[in-house]
Protein backbone atom coordinates (compact mmCIF):
# COMPACT_ATOMS: atom_id res chain seq x y z
CA UNK A 1 0.00 0.00 0.00
CA UNK A 2 1.46 3.37 -0.96
CA UNK A 3 1.33 6.35 1.42
CA UNK A 4 -1.60 8.09 -0.27
CA UNK A 5 -3.73 4.94 -0.06
CA UNK A 6 -2.64 4.40 3.54
CA UNK A 7 -3.59 7.95 4.60
CA UNK A 8 -7.04 7.48 3.10
CA UNK A 9 -7.38 4.05 4.74
CA UNK A 10 -6.32 5.45 8.12
CA UNK A 11 -9.08 8.04 8.00
CA UNK A 12 -11.64 5.45 6.94
CA UNK A 13 -10.57 3.08 9.74
CA UNK A 14 -10.91 5.82 12.35
CA UNK A 15 -14.22 6.93 10.83
CA UNK A 16 -15.61 3.39 11.04
CA UNK A 17 -15.01 3.08 14.80
CA UNK A 18 -15.57 6.73 15.82
CA UNK A 19 -15.81 7.92 18.51
CA UNK A 20 -13.81 4.95 19.86
CA UNK A 21 -9.99 5.24 19.55
CA UNK A 22 -7.45 3.08 17.80
CA UNK A 23 -3.94 2.82 19.25
CA UNK A 24 -0.88 3.54 17.13
CA UNK A 25 0.29 -0.04 17.67
CA UNK A 26 -3.06 -1.46 16.50
CA UNK A 27 -2.97 0.74 13.39
CA UNK A 28 0.66 -0.22 12.71
CA UNK A 29 -0.23 -3.91 12.77
CA UNK A 30 -3.34 -3.31 10.66
CA UNK A 31 -1.39 -1.55 7.89
CA UNK A 32 1.85 -3.51 8.33
CA UNK A 33 4.04 -0.48 9.05
CA UNK A 34 5.96 0.75 12.08
CA UNK A 35 4.38 2.71 14.94
CA UNK A 36 6.60 5.63 13.98
CA UNK A 37 5.21 5.57 10.43
CA UNK A 38 1.65 5.66 11.79
CA UNK A 39 2.53 8.60 14.03
CA UNK A 40 4.02 10.48 11.05
CA UNK A 41 0.92 9.72 8.96
CA UNK A 42 -1.42 10.92 11.72
CA UNK A 43 0.63 14.09 12.10
CA UNK A 44 0.41 14.73 8.34
CA UNK A 45 -3.37 14.24 8.43
CA UNK A 46 -3.71 16.61 11.38
CA UNK A 47 -1.62 19.28 9.64
CA UNK A 48 -3.87 18.99 6.56
CA UNK A 49 -6.90 19.75 8.75
CA UNK A 50 -8.28 16.24 9.36
CA UNK A 51 -9.98 16.34 12.81
CA UNK A 52 -7.96 13.59 14.52
CA UNK A 53 -7.04 13.92 18.19
CA UNK A 54 -5.19 11.76 20.70
CA UNK A 55 -7.07 10.26 23.66
CA UNK A 56 -4.70 9.58 26.60
CA UNK A 57 -4.71 6.56 28.89
CA UNK A 58 -4.17 2.81 28.65
CA UNK A 59 -7.23 2.39 26.46
CA UNK A 60 -6.59 5.58 24.51
CA UNK A 61 -5.36 6.15 21.01
CA UNK A 62 -6.32 8.23 18.01
CA UNK A 63 -9.92 9.34 17.48
CA UNK A 64 -11.68 10.95 14.55
CA UNK A 65 -14.26 13.65 15.15
CA UNK A 66 -16.98 12.02 13.08
CA UNK A 67 -19.27 15.07 13.21
CA UNK A 68 -16.70 17.13 11.32
CA UNK A 69 -15.95 14.76 8.46
CA UNK A 70 -17.56 14.12 5.11
CA UNK A 71 -18.25 10.79 3.44
CA UNK A 72 -15.74 9.73 0.77
CA UNK A 73 -15.74 11.91 -2.35
CA UNK A 74 -14.54 10.22 -5.51
CA UNK A 75 -13.35 12.77 -8.07
CA UNK A 76 -12.76 11.78 -11.65
CA UNK A 77 -9.41 12.81 -13.17
CA UNK A 78 -11.22 15.44 -15.27
CA UNK A 79 -12.96 16.87 -12.16
CA UNK A 80 -9.66 17.12 -10.28
CA UNK A 81 -8.03 18.97 -13.19
CA UNK A 82 -11.05 21.27 -13.49
CA UNK A 83 -10.70 22.16 -9.80
CA UNK A 84 -6.97 22.82 -10.22
CA UNK A 85 -7.75 25.19 -13.11
CA UNK A 86 -10.45 26.95 -11.09
CA UNK A 87 -7.96 27.34 -8.26
CA UNK A 88 -5.66 29.35 -10.53
CA UNK A 89 -8.39 31.97 -10.80
CA UNK A 90 -7.95 32.60 -7.05
CA UNK A 91 -4.34 33.79 -7.37
CA UNK A 92 -3.90 37.02 -5.45
CA UNK A 93 -6.97 36.47 -3.24
CA UNK A 94 -7.10 35.58 0.48
CA UNK A 95 -8.71 32.24 -0.41
CA UNK A 96 -5.86 30.82 -2.52
CA UNK A 97 -4.15 28.90 0.30
CA UNK A 98 -7.40 27.47 1.72
CA UNK A 99 -8.59 26.35 -1.70
CA UNK A 100 -5.23 24.69 -2.42
CA UNK A 101 -5.45 22.83 0.90
CA UNK A 102 -8.98 21.63 0.06
CA UNK A 103 -7.85 20.35 -3.34
CA UNK A 104 -4.88 18.54 -1.76
CA UNK A 105 -7.26 16.69 0.58
CA UNK A 106 -9.56 15.69 -2.25
CA UNK A 107 -6.69 14.45 -4.42
CA UNK A 108 -5.30 12.48 -1.45
CA UNK A 109 -8.70 10.79 -1.09
CA UNK A 110 -8.84 9.74 -4.74
CA UNK A 111 -8.12 6.20 -5.83
CA UNK A 112 -4.43 5.87 -6.66
CA UNK A 113 -5.06 5.13 -10.36
CA UNK A 114 -7.46 8.09 -10.69
CA UNK A 115 -4.99 10.42 -8.96
CA UNK A 116 -2.24 9.26 -11.35
CA UNK A 117 -4.54 9.80 -14.34
CA UNK A 118 -5.41 13.28 -13.06
CA UNK A 119 -1.73 14.20 -12.77
CA UNK A 120 -1.04 12.79 -16.24
CA UNK A 121 -3.82 14.97 -17.66
CA UNK A 122 -2.61 18.02 -15.71
CA UNK A 123 0.87 17.48 -17.19
CA UNK A 124 -0.67 18.00 -20.65
CA UNK A 125 -2.00 21.46 -19.74
CA UNK A 126 0.51 24.30 -19.95
CA UNK A 127 -0.13 27.84 -18.72
CA UNK A 128 1.78 30.83 -20.06
CA UNK A 129 2.67 33.51 -17.51
CA UNK A 130 0.50 31.62 -15.03
CA UNK A 131 -2.70 32.53 -16.86
CA UNK A 132 -5.70 30.20 -16.88
CA UNK A 133 -8.27 31.50 -19.38
CA UNK A 134 -11.68 31.71 -17.76
CA UNK A 135 -13.71 30.34 -20.64
CA UNK A 136 -13.60 28.30 -23.82
CA UNK A 137 -15.94 28.58 -26.82
CA UNK A 138 -18.89 26.22 -26.39
CA UNK A 139 -18.11 24.27 -29.57
CA UNK A 140 -14.63 23.39 -28.30
CA UNK A 141 -15.62 22.17 -24.84
CA UNK A 142 -15.96 18.57 -26.05
CA UNK A 143 -12.31 18.45 -27.14
CA UNK A 144 -11.04 17.45 -23.70
CA UNK A 145 -10.66 13.65 -24.07
CA UNK A 146 -7.05 12.57 -24.54
CA UNK A 147 -6.62 9.10 -25.99
CA UNK A 148 -9.56 9.16 -28.44
CA UNK A 149 -9.79 10.38 -32.03
CA UNK A 150 -12.06 13.39 -32.49
CA UNK A 151 -13.60 14.79 -35.66
CA UNK A 152 -13.67 18.58 -35.60
CA UNK A 153 -14.77 21.39 -37.83
CA UNK A 154 -12.06 24.03 -37.98
CA UNK A 155 -12.12 27.47 -39.59
CA UNK A 156 -9.02 29.04 -41.11
CA UNK A 157 -8.19 32.77 -41.01
CA UNK A 158 -10.53 33.40 -43.93
CA UNK A 159 -13.41 31.52 -42.27
CA UNK A 160 -13.33 28.45 -44.56
CA UNK A 161 -14.20 25.33 -42.49
CA UNK A 162 -12.49 21.97 -42.98
CA UNK A 163 -13.29 18.66 -41.28
CA UNK A 164 -10.33 17.03 -39.57
CA UNK A 165 -9.67 13.93 -37.53
CA UNK A 166 -7.34 14.79 -34.68
CA UNK A 167 -5.71 13.09 -31.71
CA UNK A 168 -5.82 15.52 -28.74
CA UNK A 169 -2.54 15.82 -26.85
CA UNK A 170 -3.20 18.69 -24.45
CA UNK A 171 -3.90 22.39 -23.99
CA UNK A 172 -1.99 25.65 -23.69
CA UNK A 173 -3.59 28.66 -22.00
CA UNK A 174 -2.28 32.07 -23.11
CA UNK A 175 -3.90 35.15 -21.60
CA UNK A 176 -7.62 34.84 -22.47
CA UNK A 177 -7.28 32.13 -25.15
CA UNK A 178 -7.08 28.34 -25.00
CA UNK A 179 -5.18 26.41 -27.67
CA UNK A 180 -5.69 22.69 -28.31
CA UNK A 181 -2.50 20.76 -29.12
CA UNK A 182 -3.25 17.73 -31.30
CA UNK A 183 -1.92 15.43 -33.96
CA UNK A 184 -3.74 16.45 -37.14
CA UNK A 185 -4.33 13.53 -39.50
CA UNK A 186 -5.04 15.92 -42.37
CA UNK A 187 -1.61 17.60 -42.04
CA UNK A 188 0.13 14.49 -40.61
CA UNK A 189 1.85 16.53 -37.93
CA UNK A 190 1.29 18.23 -34.57
CA UNK A 191 -0.78 21.39 -34.82
CA UNK A 192 -2.00 24.06 -32.42
CA UNK A 193 -5.72 24.70 -32.88
CA UNK A 194 -7.24 27.97 -31.67
CA UNK A 195 -10.33 26.92 -29.75
CA UNK A 196 -12.26 29.95 -30.99
CA UNK A 197 -11.95 28.52 -34.53
CA UNK A 198 -13.29 25.07 -33.63
CA UNK A 199 -16.85 24.98 -34.95
CA UNK A 200 -17.83 21.43 -33.91
CA UNK A 201 -16.48 18.41 -32.02
CA UNK A 202 -17.63 14.82 -32.59
CA UNK A 203 -15.99 12.01 -30.59
CA UNK A 204 -15.31 8.83 -32.57
CA UNK A 205 -15.06 5.27 -31.28
CA UNK A 206 -11.46 5.00 -32.43
CA UNK A 207 -8.81 5.07 -29.68
CA UNK A 208 -5.84 7.27 -30.52
CA UNK A 209 -2.36 5.73 -30.50
CA UNK A 210 -0.26 6.81 -27.52
CA UNK A 211 1.64 10.04 -28.18
CA UNK A 212 3.56 12.26 -25.78
CA UNK A 213 2.75 15.93 -25.29
CA UNK A 214 5.20 17.77 -27.61
CA UNK A 215 6.46 20.27 -25.04
CA UNK A 216 9.92 20.33 -26.62
CA UNK A 217 8.31 21.72 -29.77
CA UNK A 218 6.21 24.52 -28.25
CA UNK A 219 7.33 27.92 -29.51
CA UNK A 220 7.03 29.39 -26.00
CA UNK A 221 10.07 30.32 -23.84
CA UNK A 222 10.64 28.00 -20.91
CA UNK A 223 10.52 30.83 -18.37
CA UNK A 224 7.04 31.85 -19.49
CA UNK A 225 5.21 28.53 -19.17
CA UNK A 226 4.47 25.88 -16.59
CA UNK A 227 2.48 22.68 -16.37
CA UNK A 228 -0.76 22.76 -14.44
CA UNK A 229 -0.14 21.37 -10.96
CA UNK A 230 -2.57 19.63 -8.63
CA UNK A 231 -0.61 21.18 -5.74
CA UNK A 232 0.78 24.67 -5.16
CA UNK A 233 4.26 24.07 -6.58
CA UNK A 234 4.40 24.44 -10.39
CA UNK A 235 5.62 21.59 -12.52
CA UNK A 236 8.84 21.64 -14.52
CA UNK A 237 8.95 22.72 -18.13
CA UNK A 238 11.39 22.20 -20.95
CA UNK A 239 13.10 24.21 -23.69
CA UNK A 240 11.12 25.02 -26.80
CA UNK A 241 11.13 24.74 -30.59
CA UNK A 242 8.37 25.57 -33.17
CA UNK A 243 4.92 24.10 -33.61
CA UNK A 244 2.72 25.76 -36.24
CA UNK A 245 -0.74 27.17 -35.60
CA UNK A 246 -3.16 25.04 -37.64
CA UNK A 247 -4.23 26.54 -40.91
Amino acid sequence: MNRTDRLYALVEELRAVAPRPRSARWLAERFEVSVRTVERDISALQQSGTPIYAEPGRTGGYCLDRAHTLPPVNLTPEEAVAMALALRRLDGTPFRQAAASALRKLVAAMRADDAAAAQALADRIHLVDGSAPASMPRAAVGALPVGRVLRIGYADRAGAVTTRDIEPLGYVGIREQWYLIAWCRLRESVRIFRTDRITSVTPTREPAPPRTFPEDDLDIPRAMRERLALVLAPGASTPAGPVRIAG
